[in-house]
């Protein structure tokens, strides 16, 4: 049996349907691959030059762990003071602390926007200088955070030279004596408003990499997503989409800024947050755009910080808890810290996430590798999910294979399926 198309029916759906192939195909960059970190860790360079050795990692390690000492010294405290179930936190408590003393960073982004501010050209050249030399001697003694990088000021024709000759000063010490950049390595471009200068930003890093020797496609950056022509244009269209398959595919990640965002938005100052439905909805169109592609996304920050006395350490340590639980609910694995003492809750809210009804994913995923009929019918992509999820306890040491069963590479094969 033929059926009754013919090859000219055939040529012409083909004919009709080739825009949307190479269009299709032009816009294909497949998803990401490995490990993503659960969190940037953003320090103004001042402070990240004046780290003892470089060490910054160790120190904020050492005060997250004063933090819980302080306030919350045992399993049962930090239950109280979170919120959360006394089993749960029990079950995590000693990889918790032991996360907090091994790596305590995972990403580190040394600022040089906001959170450092607007300085004479020679103290913001010698504070870019100097931070990148304390990445090198952390990347040296082995204490550095496994990704890490630099955050400089916009494309804005007012910082546009300053963000750029900052970034190119730090590239020269980093780049000292060094055939590459540390593994990890990734640039954030902070308020983006127009496609236009994601573009201007590959240029630039085309014209680095060939100054400092890089290996072309070699610099990558992250777009900050915070203000709102970044998201919906003057136009009509969803500029983000756009943003996402700009800058020569150097684009590598999409992260949320509470703040900017809801103050261009005209929220009152006491209402901007995470969980705010103008937030919820920018990124909703983010996770829209990036979807099938290999650009990740991040959540925001919070500005309530666990300082002060302990009714007010807890209360923020409960808020910064449900918060990060939020936001990995709804598909977002990464977000932002601000202060060492909370670095506790994010690893808290995080382990007790992946290890939540981690049994039932590895009986999905068993069964389906088995072909065996079960309560849930899964498909190829919810297989994909799945395996993805279990892979990102695993990376942040939510869970171990041992406790799994299960070994990383069939994970990974699983995740990678098509």
């Amino acid at each position: 049996m033929t059926g009754r198309l013919d090859a000219d029916d055939f040529a012409e759906i083909d004919a009709a349907a080739a825009p949307a192939d190479t269009m299709l195909a032009a816009a294909d960059r497949g998803e990401s691959v490995g490990r993503q970190p659960v969190h940037t860790v953003y320090v103004p360079a001042d402070r990240v030059a004046a780290a003892p050795d470089g060490w910054l990692a160790p120190t904020w390690g050492a005060a997250a762990r004063a933090a819980i000492d302080a306030h919350a010294p045992t399993a049962l405290a930090l239950a109280g003071a979170t919120g959360m179930a006394p089993d749960v936190v029990e079950a995590v408590w000693s990889r918790l602390l032991d996360k907090i003393a091994t790596e305590p960073i995972e990403d580190l982004r040394v600022d040089l926007e906001d959170g450092y501010g607007t300085r004479p050209d020679d103290v913001e050249d010698r504070d870019a200088s100097e931070s990148a030399r304390a990445l090198v001697a952390a990347t040296a003694a082995g204490v550095a955070p496994p990704y890490l990088g630099f955050r400089i000021k916009s494309m804005e024709p007012a910082t546009r030279r300053r963000g750029l000759r900052s970034l190119d000063i730090a590239l020269d010490e980093l780049c000292r004596g060094e055939s590459d950049l540390p593994t990890g390595f990734v640039v954030t471009l902070p308020k983006v408003s127009a496609v236009a200068q994601v573009g201007a930003m590959a240029v630039a890093c085309t014209r680095l990499e060939d100054r400092h020797g890089l290996a072309a496609g070699r610099l990558r950056f992250e777009v900050q997503v915070e203000t709102p022509r970044s998201v919906l244009g003057s136009d009509g269209t969803a500029t983000v989409a756009r943003i996402v398959h700009a800058g020569d595919r150097r684009v590598c990640g999409l992260h949320f800024g509470t703040y900017d965002y809801s103050a261009a938005l005209g929220i009152a100052g006491p209402y901007q947050a995470l969980d705010h439905a103008a937030a919820d909805h920018a990124k909703a169109v983010m996770q829209v755009a990036a979807a099938g592609t290999d650009v990740r996304l991040s959540d925001g920050s919070t500005n309530v910080l666990p300082v002060g006395d302990r009714q007010s350490v807890h209360a923020a340590w409960r808020l910064h808890a449900r918060l990060v639980r939020r936001s990995l609910e709804r598909g977002f694995y990464q977000g932002w810290d601000l202060h060492p003492a909370q670095l506790p809750t994010r690893y808290l809210a995080t382990y007790a996430f992946f290890r939540a009804g981690i049994e039932s994913v590895l009986e999905r995923l068993q069964a389906y590798v088995d072909g065996a009929a079960g309560g849930t019918l899964d498909e190829p992509a919810t297989a994909r999910a799945l395996a993805g999820f279990v892979l990102r306890g695993l990376d942040c040491g939510a869970v171990t294979e041992a406790e799994l069963g299960l070994a990383a590479t069939d994970l990974q094969r699983l995740a990678s399926a098509q």
